[in-house]
């Protein structure tokens, strides 16, 4: 299964790299506020599950130009897909973007592929056998303190975003650590925790194709990911935080406050309930979504003890 998520990656990226090289007569659509799809998206999107579907024809599909077109609906396995993950980057020609892929089996993410088209970098991982750059395998960094790491991160840029509680969270965090730094494709983000370029990541308002596959490699890697409370539920909270252990727990102490589960007002059922922008899952498909994929939640909370170090009752997840 790994193998045929290499080669789907690779051909995705093979389109993402033609395409690169005259973007200026791309055909560029909205899906909203400062969300941008192209045509190059909905093709490497295509190449992607077509490749996945002829070798495995009975497993689920979602994707996220496309959402369950595709695929078994009932299916045990379903493939994740992210098949352009930082599109205002490509189409501004910032050489930061990436192709993702995950599989889930009955709830839980097996395999993950994200693919660097513009540097050639595959990162891979298999769950219980590790997570790896071309032919390295990936550790978390050994950093103890939050002081000496560098964190990565993703700005809010969509309508109706908290840029406010963004701002204070950024301050502090900025504030405790040796750097921030923002690319924008939050599947390479996580790919760099793992690989141990950064220390640390957080971001808000994330899909579960955007953290999917990058949440295998950082647990293979030795590191952690969860909530901003420290919980492994990220995917339903859509805020997550990841780094090498000593490091996480610092992060889940200064973001704890920030959680949209403390600090957000409940949002009207109707509101709840609308549809999204065209060519999104609504509120409700991405529900259905955290229910078929996610693993059960574990009601785990993270205590730190002084220097920043996690300690819990359970295994990471």
């Amino acid at each position: 299964m790994l193998n045929i998520a290499i080669k789907a990656a690779r051909a995705a990226g093979s389109i993402i790299n033609r395409a690169a090289l005259d973007l200026d007569v791309l055909k560029i659509g909205r899906k909203g506020p400062n969300d941008f799809v192209s045509e190059v998206d909905r093709a490497a999107e295509m190449a992607i599950i077509n490749i996945l579907l002829e070798a495995y024809p009975g497993h689920g599909i979602l994707a996220e130009e496309s959402g369950r077109e595709h695929g078994a609906q009932n299916s045990e396995y379903v493939w994740i897909i992210d098949p352009l993950d930082g599109t205002t980057n490509f189409l501004h020609g910032f050489p930061v973007y990436a192709v993702s892929i995950a599989l889930a089996h009955r709830n839980v993410v097996q395999q993950a592929v994200v693919y660097d088209p513009t540097r050639n970098d595959m990162f891979y991982a298999s769950k219980g056998r590790g997570a790896f750059l071309n032919d390295r395998r990936l550790r978390v960094s050994k950093r103890t303190r939050l002081a000496d790491s560098l964190i990565g991160t993703g700005f809010p840029f969509r309508k109706g975003d908290n840029f406010k509680r963004y701002v204070k969270m950024f301050e502090e965090v900025m504030q405790s650590c040796a750097g921030l730094r923002r690319p924008g494709a939050a599947a390479l983000d996580l790919c760099y925790v793992a690989a141990g370029y950064y220390d640390g990541f957080f971001e808000t308002g994330l899909q579960p194709w955007d953290i999917a596959a990058g949440s295998l490699m950082i647990t293979e890697a030795g590191g952690l990911i969860g909530n901003f409370t420290g919980e492994s539920d990220f995917l339903h909270q859509r805020e997550v935080v990841a780094g090498n252990p000593r490091v996480y727990g610092q992060l889940v102490q200064i973001l704890t406050p920030y959680t949209r589960v403390i600090s957000d007002p409940v949002a009207p059922a109707s509101a709840a309930a609308a549809p999204g922008p065209v060519g999104e899952p609504t509120a409700d498909a991405a529900q259905a979504f955290v229910e078929a994929v996610a693993a059960p939640v574990r009601k785990a909370p993270v205590r730190i003890r002084k220097g920043g170090e996690t300690a819990s009752d359970e295994a990471p997840m």
